[in-house]
């Protein structure tokens, strides 16, 4: 199994994600089924099949979060030497050189990304035009709507 790469942040939040699933969520979908068996016939009780089905998705949901904990490789942004470069887990402020629009946008592992918050996947088309890339470079993405090209601002390791 090949590792998964995952800032701290991103690996706390799957450990929280975790824990709430194994103390909360469980206890109250096996609370759920066992009410549900209570009222008789099974085969008839929507309830029942709803609780079910509920337990299976979190079952699945705990050895997936499991997994990919087992098999991560946490970095702290912070930690990084990479004399400037774009690696993992960095932070760059970037200007789209057809319009002037700025945005700032941290790389990070497939489960973190989320894009209102700035968090853009290391396996997103942007994020891997940027990585080796250093401050003062134009790195070009293939958009959707053709090739766009970003000048590096500033990289951090936060």
């Amino acid at each position: 199994m090949s590792t998964i790469p995952l800032t701290k942040r991103g690996a706390d939040q799957l450990r929280d994600e975790l824990q709430r699933l194994k103390l909360v969520e469980r206890p109250l979908v096996i609370h759920a089924i066992a009410e549900a068996r209570a009222q008789g016939d099974l085969s008839e009780n929507a309830e029942y099949d709803a609780a079910k089905e509920k337990q299976a998705f979190i079952e699945g949901r705990i050895a997936e979060l499991e997994s990919k904990l087992s098999a991560a490789q946490i970095i702290d942004p912070k930690a990084v030497d990479a004399d400037g470069r774009i690696v993992f887990g960095a932070t760059v402020d970037l200007e789209d050189l057809d319009s002037g629009d700025k945005v700032t946008y941290q790389i990070v592992g497939d489960d973190e990304a989320d894009l209102e918050h700035g968090l853009i996947s290391v396996s997103s088309p942007i994020a891997r035009a940027l990585i080796g890339k250093f401050e003062g470079d134009v790195a070009a993405v293939q958009a959707p709507s053709g090739v766009r090209e970003y000048e590096i601002i500033t990289v951090r390791y936060e």
